[in-house]
């Protein structure tokens, strides 16, 4: 157990981002809506999964949509605390923690304000360690851990709650209605016991958020390398440094799906790499060769301050660094490459996992 200041928020933020893998949504509007309701409220608790008791309700509170929309329609806040009320309301029982449901950008964030507000503690734990794009993509539907009942609320104050027949269905039928909605919503899902949290999380992921976080925010404040810092924090192996040359991005849906093209500089002159994504990297090529498949984790780095780049904030000619990271060992169990893995999103190659794939020991 720890408390989480508003001081805290920039690190924790900045690292989720890093976890987002390019997806997961910016994380300004989270920071903002974080650091007024501790302002007001005071510290979070942080506590890690095996501080809770085996019966304790948990319920991870999440933004909902396209990450492109997420820029420009935003969030008042209110949102996420209906969500969180409906969840109440419906389950007839009062909530003992929240935690993220994914570590990504605004997702790693958005539960703090929530905790904050209701003076709950926030779990360190999520239910990917990264970010993916479907709500059926977590270690919970690994457990067999229903994402039933889900709430649903926007900022118009249209609300809903599903009972699916599995997680898939709820991607389904959340996702249809979201759109609806403009392509954004907030909501409350896969309610769990603290027995549950402990078997089935990524412990620790906003701990580890907060590390890599600080990483780069320290790294410039004693005149270090960011980058460098940043690769060192996150055991991470070095990919491709280069130049933004082309990007050809869509909204489908509530997806933005796209290839950003990187042309090769210093020692990677003359190669050129591909990045795939649907909201998140999902496959990096160099010289149509592989280097990082999904479920491990591809980030986009600005090399000039070693913040980490989503995949709707790409620009043409930024200077930029990518970087591999090991996915959490249950994503690279056959359970997981089948649920998060490259034939999950229509990709023909296999899963390798990022060290062999560049042969690293």
């Amino acid at each position: 157990m720890r408390h989480i200041s508003e001081n805290d928020i920039d690190a924790i933020a900045l690292g989720s981002t890093v976890l987002g893998t390019g997806g997961g949504g910016d994380p300004y509007i989270g920071k903002l809506l974080a650091k007024e309701a501790i302002k007001k409220n005071g510290n979070v608790t942080l506590i890690s999964p095996n501080e809770l008791s085996d019966d304790a309700l948990v319920v991870p509170i999440a933004a909902f949509g396209a990450p492109m929309i997420l820029v420009e329609k935003l969030f008042s806040g209110k949102e996420f605390l209906e969500a969180f009320k409906m969840m109440e309301n419906y389950l007839g029982k009062k909530i003992d923690a929240v935690m993220p449901a994914e570590a990504g950008g605004l997702n790693g964030v958005i539960p703090f304000s929530i905790a904050a507000e209701h003076q709950i503690p926030l779990v360190d734990a999520d239910g990917m360690g990264r970010a993916f794009p479907r709500l059926e993509m977590t270690t919970f539907t690994l457990h067999n851990i229903p994402v039933s009942p889900i709430t649903q609320a926007d900022e118009k104050g249209n609300k809903n709650v599903y009972h699916t027949i599995n997680n898939t269905w709820g991607e389904t039928l959340v996702g249809a209605t979201t759109i609806q909605m403009g392509g954004s919503c907030a909501i409350g899902c896969y309610p769990m016991t603290g027995k549950q949290v402990k078997q089935a999380a990524v412990h620790g992921i906003v701990s580890y958020a907060q590390k890599l976080g600080n990483s780069i925010i320290n790294a410039k404040n004693d005149k270090l390398n960011p980058l460098e810092s940043l690769i060192k924090a996150a055991d991470a192996i070095p990919l491709f440094s280069g130049k933004i040359s082309n990007i050809s991005i869509k909204t489908e849906g509530r997806w933005n799906k796209g290839i950003c093209e990187i042309t090769g500089l210093k020692s990677d002159h003359g190669s050129t790499m591909i990045l795939e994504f649907q909201n998140e990297f999902l496959i990096a090529k160099k010289d149509n060769k592989p280097v990082a498949i999904t479920p491990d984790l591809i980030v986009l780095i600005d090399a000039e301050n070693a913040h980490p780049i989503t995949a709707e904030t790409i620009q043409y000619g930024t200077r930029v660094a990518v970087i591999g990271m090991k996915a959490d060992s249950q994503w690279r169990t056959p359970e997981g490459i089948i649920l998060g893995g490259p034939q999950k999103f229509g990709y023909e190659e296999k899963f390798i996992p990022i060290e062999i794939l560049n042969k690293i020991d």
